[in-house]
């Protein structure tokens, strides 16, 4: 691939915010705007080379692309993904690796896993630093972490190995195969988050947990800091136009696309946690302040591995556009005076151990259009609703009741258009 980008075809999946194409701010406005604000501090990022992988690979999945001095990964398949994947960046994914788990107190998940869990997945692995800890913090575990990118370290734990896998295509694992199955920051490389989780639930274990942890790219600030025009309220609006044009979404959480993909695919007991995480050192909270640090400390390691191939190869920006952004927007992070956050969120889920009843869950959570009841204690409901073609094709007599135990109970049946007899699926 060349820097010269096709035009993506959009997901037919892919979420539709609704709103009016994104303008972004030319290098001339960032230029202007560091002139306004006279400031003297020398920035590193202009005039630097930054680091290039040239090594001659035979193989097609290590022949990288270069563009504009970084590798991406290989050309090999369907896979797309935005950042780069040589030393710099992988620096600044194990820093991202570090602030997260210190996020969510030193764990490496939230999920309630049991002491002998057997198989893990780690969905897009990286650097493989959340597969080789997981591995590390339970020996008695095989462990598989698959990414597009075979960037991950030979010198790994014994239960740990690394694959070859674009998890955007039907995965290679056997159904039932893995107690648990974690992914993260999978944001901008996903069309379709409901076949992604689809995937993973046919993958998951009966019983085994399912657990997602995606970012918002948009920075923000409480106290409005963060305001128009800078090069920190770009920053998300940039990621979000070039998702677009990629057909590939990072509006996960807007969308709420973790708690919507899971309870389409079946899965139940789902549960979410939404956390702040700042950028730089402005929080007085010692642990929010050290998360803050780190954060901090990710974007300056490679503001333009993250930057460079959304602005050159899918919005356009020439290279003196990309270092005059990334110059503006590094400036503000070091300055002091904005106090932006991101916003995460953590999504786990478990596969029904029956598979009547994670059918039942499945069907009934994509009756078209949506159900919404309110009932009293004791009462019931009876209506029919629409299942999609993609399902089955027919109608879908539901009987909603509302015992004193406060759990709304549910007995539906489809009627088969070509079978033209009513199946009854699940009585909960």
């Amino acid at each position: 691939m060349s820097d010269k980008a096709s035009s993506p075809k959009k997901s037919p999946k892919s979420p539709s915010s609704g709103a009016s194409e994104v303008v972004l701010h030319d290098a001339g406005h960032w230029a202007a705007l560091a002139q306004d604000e006279q400031d003297e501090d020398t920035d590193s990022s202009l005039g630097v080379d930054t680091e290039s992988s040239t090594a001659s690979m035979t193989s097609s999945i290590l022949n990288y692309r270069t563009i504009k001095g970084r590798t991406y990964h290989s050309e090999r398949g369907n896979a797309e993904y935005w950042a780069s994947n040589d030393a710099q960046q992988n620096e600044a994914m194990d820093i991202i690796h570090h602030f997260l788990v210190l996020t969510l107190d030193g764990k490496l998940h939230l999920a309630p896993l049991k002491d002998d869990i057997k198989s893990v997945l780690d969905v897009g692995t990286g650097t493989g630093i959340w597969a080789i800890d997981f591995a590390d913090e339970h020996p008695q575990a095989e462990v598989i972490g698959t990414d597009i990118s075979p960037i991950q370290p030979s010198w790994v734990p014994p239960n740990v190995k690394f694959e070859i896998e674009d998890c955007t295509q039907p995965w290679t694992f056997s159904p039932d195969s893995f107690d648990f199955i974690y992914m993260r920051y999978l944001y901008g490389s996903i069309s379709d988050w409901s076949a992604l989780f689809q995937e993973a639930f046919r993958s998951c274990k009966p019983g085994g947990w399912v657990e997602s942890f995606e970012a918002s790219p948009c920075l923000e600030s409480d106290d409005d800091t963060v305001k128009e025009g800078s090069a920190m309220s770009e920053w998300g609006k940039f990621f979000i136009e070039g998702g677009k044009r990629l057909g590939r979404t990072f509006t996960i959480l807007d969308d709420d696309l973790q708690k919507q993909g899971m309870e389409d695919a079946g899965f139940a007991d789902i549960q979410t946690r939404d956390f702040k995480l700042p950028i730089g050192s402005w929080p007085k909270d010692p642990k929010m302040q050290e998360i803050g640090n780190f954060a901090f400390a990710a974007m300056d390691q490679d503001l333009e591995g993250f930057v460079l191939y959304m602005a050159s190869v899918v919005l356009g920006w020439s290279q003196d556009e990309v270092t005059v952004y990334c110059s503006q927007l590094r400036r503000e992070l070091r300055s002091g005076k904005y106090h932006p956050y991101c916003r995460l969120r953590l999504v786990y889920g478990r596969k029904p151990e029956t598979p009547t009843a994670s059918l039942a869950a499945r069907k009934c959570a994509r009756l078209q259009p949506p159900l919404s009841v309110h009932l009293s204690v004791n009462e019931q409901w009876n209506g029919p609703g629409w299942l999609p073609p993609d399902i089955r094709v027919g109608i879908v007599f539901v009987n909603l009741t509302h015992p004193p135990d406060g759990v709304v109970c549910f007995l539906h049946k489809i009627t088969d258009i070509l079978l033209k007899q009513l199946v009854p699926l699940q009585s909960v």
